[in-house]
């Protein structure tokens, strides 16, 4: 029980942290000028990764690469399976294709990439280095073609921006905002860790399966907090693209930082099993997404079954 306490204190901790650090930076961006667009693109699409980045990071400062990688491959799996399958029950997900075919596509080569470099049982400094250089080829790619016009997905990463509402009015509570936002992070992220911890020792099952449920559902619900109120403000675009951006940050950019800090041994069962899933849902996505030119409620309801069996899975056949 106590565990479960530390748990559900250190998902609130991540929770109002991730908030508080995206409100605060936003205000500030607006002050300094940034454009609706870097802001969308940077500070809502991949601030909201922030609790899965602080996690992870600790983690692997922890030798404990089980959550570390977990966290992220089952945060990848969740946010299409529960995140987006939640919102297109809410509100079918019309998307245009030309508008997301470059960070859906982007996501499936993010978890090809993983794949093949994790082929050697470990993710490495050198694998980092090339997660992190991947991301930054991306974020060029992502702001010049916008910026250019060329890419209707500009509107979408603008609309990121505006999601968040509140923000800080003053300079100083914009400071107390990004501030507290960190120190909420980092201590919401040790409290997490050690419920997460003592509740595998408590139940008999492995590090990596905590990881990547429970931490993982844990750590996503910033981008689930985006993408309902967008859902429930027929703001299609800007749901699946928060998590579009979401796990391509995830993958490049927690990865690579996690990795470069402390190289990452990965379990077994993440070999044989979650990676695959991770790839899966990423192509299952992506084929919704090109074929019927919107997420359905049907297609929603699938995601939702899939990840209910994934859940299953993972505490039967693949729990030790």
């Amino acid at each position: 029980m106590l565990n479960l306490l530390f748990v559900a204190l250190g998902v609130l901790l991540l929770t109002t942290g991730g908030e508080a650090l995206i409100r605060g930076s936003l205000a500030a961006a607006t002050r300094m000028g940034v454009s609706p667009l870097l802001s969308g693109l940077l500070i809502v699409g991949f601030g909201t990764s922030a609790p899965e980045l602080v996690v992870s990071i600790d983690a692997a400062l922890s030798e404990r690469p089980d959550i570390a990688i977990g966290n992220v491959v089952g945060s990848n799996i969740s946010n299409v399976l529960l995140i987006l399958g939640l919102c297109a029950l809410i509100t079918p997900l019309a998307v245009k294709p030309l508008a997301l075919r470059r960070d859906a596509v982007t996501v499936v080569a993010a978890s090809v990439l993983f794949l093949i470099l994790v082929g050697g049982s470990a993710l490495e400094r050198s694998d980092a280095a090339i997660f992190l250089a991947a991301l930054s080829a991306y974020l060029i790619w992502a702001y010049r073609t916008e910026r250019s016009g060329a890419a209707p997905s500009a509107e979408l990463h603008q609309a990121e921006g505006e999601e968040v509402t509140s923000l800080p009015k003053t300079t100083l509570w914009t400071i107390m905002a990004i501030v507290l936002g960190l120190v909420l992070l980092i201590l919401g992220s040790q409290v997490l860790l050690r419920g997460a911890v003592g509740i595998a020792e408590s139940y008999g099952v492995s590090e990596a399966v905590i990881g990547l449920t429970l931490v993982a559902v844990g750590t996503s619900l910033p981008e689930l907090s985006i993408s309902v109120i967008a859902a429930f403000r027929r703001h299609a675009d800007v749901a699946i693209g928060n998590i579009l951006g979401s796990n391509i940050f995830n993958l490049l950019g927690i990865l690579g930082v996690s990795a470069l800090l402390q190289p990452l041994p990965v379990h077994e069962r993440i070999l044989q099993f979650d990676q695959w899933v991770m790839l899966g849902t990423s192509v299952l996505l992506l084929w919704f997404l090109y074929t019927g030119r919107r997420l359905s409620r049907p297609e929603g309801a699938v995601l939702l079954l899939g990840y209910g069996l994934y859940v299953g899975l993972s505490f039967t056949v693949f729990g030790g």
